[in-house]
């Protein structure tokens, strides 16, 4: 069964992003084409890039970044749930990804942002990250804004016309998941 870790990409008190992750899961949960899982990087405290090592390497030095390089080598796709802070991603969520490199590599990455606009400038800054992580990002997104998403700004009250995006989005990414399965296959040497 095809795994997709769904990343919250907020650790900061109060978090709009709570709310987004448990809905998002909660949708995705009721699928049975893949088996989703949510990542919150709270259980992941990594420390500003700590290793002496580049990811590259896949010389990892800290215990941190070996049980996060665990959890993501665990999974064969993502949803990444983002917000926008000054026109770009969480600094936790960028962290995150810079810890790692061939745990990334050949996977689909798919996005739900939220934010004052929605969330679609941090998705354009992750987008680049992921070609650099040897990601394939799906086109559909799910783009939450403040003002109609959440009563308030406060509390997450999704309208149903965000649900055709959501289900295409992972629809995409489950699907970019599977054809991507023979890249990530052990390589066998032969006799």
């Amino acid at each position: 069964m095809t795994r997709i870790g769904m990343i919250l990409g907020s650790t900061r008190p109060n978090r709009a992003g709570e709310q987004v992750a448990r809905w998002a899961f909660e949708l995705a949960a009721k699928r049975e084409d893949a088996e989703f899982e949510l990542v919150d990087l709270r259980d992941f405290p990594l420390p500003h890039l700590d290793e002496g090592m580049p990811p590259s390497f896949g010389q990892y030095a800290g215990e941190h970044t070996r049980r996060w390089a665990e959890k993501v080598a665990s999974f064969d796709g993502f949803v990444v749930i983002t917000p926008e802070y000054n026109h770009s991603t969480s600094g936790v969520l960028k962290n995150a990804l810079d810890y790692l490199f061939a745990e990334w590599n050949n996977k689909a990455i798919g996005f739900i942002s939220y934010g004052a606009h929605g969330g679609v400038r941090a998705v354009e800054h992750l987008r680049v990250m992921a070609g650099e992580l040897m990601m394939a990002d799906v086109r559909a997104q799910v783009v939450l804004p403040f003002a109609t998403e959440f009563e308030n700004y406060r509390t997450f009250k999704p309208g149903d016309y965000n649900l055709p995006a959501f289900d295409t989005m992972l629809d995409q990414v489950i699907a970019w998941s599977q054809a991507l399965a023979p890249l990530r296959a052990p390589q066998h040497a032969t006799a």
